[in-house]
């Protein structure tokens, strides 16, 4: 029988519970509709836990804490809708619903626990030319959308020259982390479990981000060799559905050649990440020597990653240093010396990083409102729809929204000319 927690407040609970024995579901009532009071509850015969739509009791911890013990969360009353939206939740029932309408709720799968993948376990490459055009930042806020999608998520860092994710979300930078499960790698100790053990979680917009951190001195770089960090990066496949992975700018792939001897190569971290991902995600500053150094290097990332989608994201957008209209600049620019006609644009927040940066918290929990924050939100949308779709083999058009719709308007098109129209009439 589904055991259910009421979290609701008396006497609504008494009565739910009482319309929930007929419909066959056992429920508990609660007497305090406070998170830490519903966590304790959290029992393995419990199944679901219906709270009251209010930003007092849906928090990032409750969320979290029943995502570990594989509850779900049905919320009553439409009181803060955004609260419900923040956390991923299906909408509220009505604050009066039925038992019998709580029981049918209940019992549809759009209240499962959306932890399932729904597409194959993934590598995204975040990077970017020299000149700090927002790789790190754009990573952590792209892990963290991506989580709240409901993908089980790991962000690394194989910045081998200037690691930060440690020191950008608060954490302890001595922690083993990406390095750690290198050296795993060599021993053939590294699985899921021995990850999970290595990596730190982080709560963020009511989802979990597990973070392999990046070398605490960028002196250490041999230790991410070129055969360890791909068996790391296969291995986590296993681990999450997605792994957004932080690289340093420098692409140089045959630097072995300027040594006597043949050995470790200092950025075999950056190209070996490139080489293992499913998708790139590569982003240039929006200013006049961003974009300049992004299309020197764009032709080298080609030629690395081969058919592998690369997404396009100028970030840091602003009228100062393109004049007022610089979207329109800036694709043309890239369409002209590069070919790209797909690009996504992330607008420059300085407040809002500002207030990331200092409280060392992903943008989006200090400034859910941000308009950086909804600009990576869409991004995250378009790769996770992007996933089964194949993408285009030689150039990093094919994968995004505008594109999908330029071919579905197209195929329409064929269509209406195949039933009559004038290309058929001949």
């Amino acid at each position: 029988m589904t055991v259910v927690l009421l979290a609701v407040g008396a006497p609504r609970a008494e009565g739910l519970a009482a319309e929930l024995e007929w419909e066959g579901v056992a429920a508990i009532a609660l007497p305090s509709a406070s998170p830490a009071a519903i966590i304790a509850r959290l029992q393995p015969d419990v199944e679901a836990v219906v709270v009251p739509a209010t930003r007092e009791t849906l928090t990032s911890e409750l969320r979290a804490a029943c995502d570990r013990a594989g509850v779900r969360i049905l919320t009553l009353g439409g009181t803060d809708s955004r609260a419900v939206a923040r956390l991923g939740l299906a909408r509220p029932l009505r604050a009066d619903a039925a038992g019998w309408e709580v029981a049918a709720a209940l019992a549809e799968d759009a209240f499962d626990s959306p932890s399932a993948p729904t597409s194959p376990a993934r590598i995204t490459t975040v990077w970017g030319p020299q000149g700090a055009p927002g790789r790190s930042t754009v990573a952590i806020q792209l892990a963290v959308e991506l989580a709240r999608r409901g993908r089980r998520t790991a962000l690394a860092d194989a910045d081998t020259v200037a690691p930060a994710l440690a020191l950008l979300l608060g954490m302890d930078d001595d922690a083993p982390g990406l390095a750690g499960a290198c050296r795993r790698v060599e021993t053939g100790a590294l699985d899921p479990a021995e990850l999970s053990r290595l990596s730190v979680r982080l709560l963020a917009g009511g989802a979990e981000v597990d973070v392999l951190a990046g070398l605490n001195r960028p002196s250490r770089w041999p230790e991410l060799s070129d055969a360890r960090l791909r068996a790391a990066l296969s291995a986590c496949r296993t681990w999450r559905d997605e792994t957004i992975v932080d690289v340093s700018a420098a692409i140089e792939a045959d630097d072995e050649a300027t040594f006597d001897v043949v050995g470790p190569r200092r950025h075999a971290a950056t190209t070996a990440a490139l080489r293992a991902a499913d998708q790139v995600v590569a982003v240039a500053a929006a200013d006049p020597l961003g974009i300049s150094r992004f299309l020197r290097d764009h032709a080298e990332i080609r030629r690395l990653v081969g058919h592998t989608p690369v997404t396009v994201v100028v970030n840091q957008v602003r009228p100062g240093p393109l004049g007022l209209d610089a979207r329109s600049q800036i694709r043309r620019t890239l369409e002209r010396f590069a070919g790209l006609t797909e690009v996504a644009f992330l607008p420059y927040d300085r407040r809002s990083v500002d207030a990331a940066l200092l409280h060392a918290r992903p943008i989006s929990d200090v400034a859910p409102r941000s308009t950086m924050v909804a600009a990576v939100r869409r991004l995250a949308a378009d790769l996770d729809a992007s996933a089964s779709p194949p993408a285009t083999a030689d150039s990093s058009t094919g994968s995004s929204r505008g594109a999908r719709r330029l071919r579905s308007a197209l195929a329409a098109l064929a269509g209406s000319r195949g039933a009559g129209g004038p290309a058929s009439a001949s």
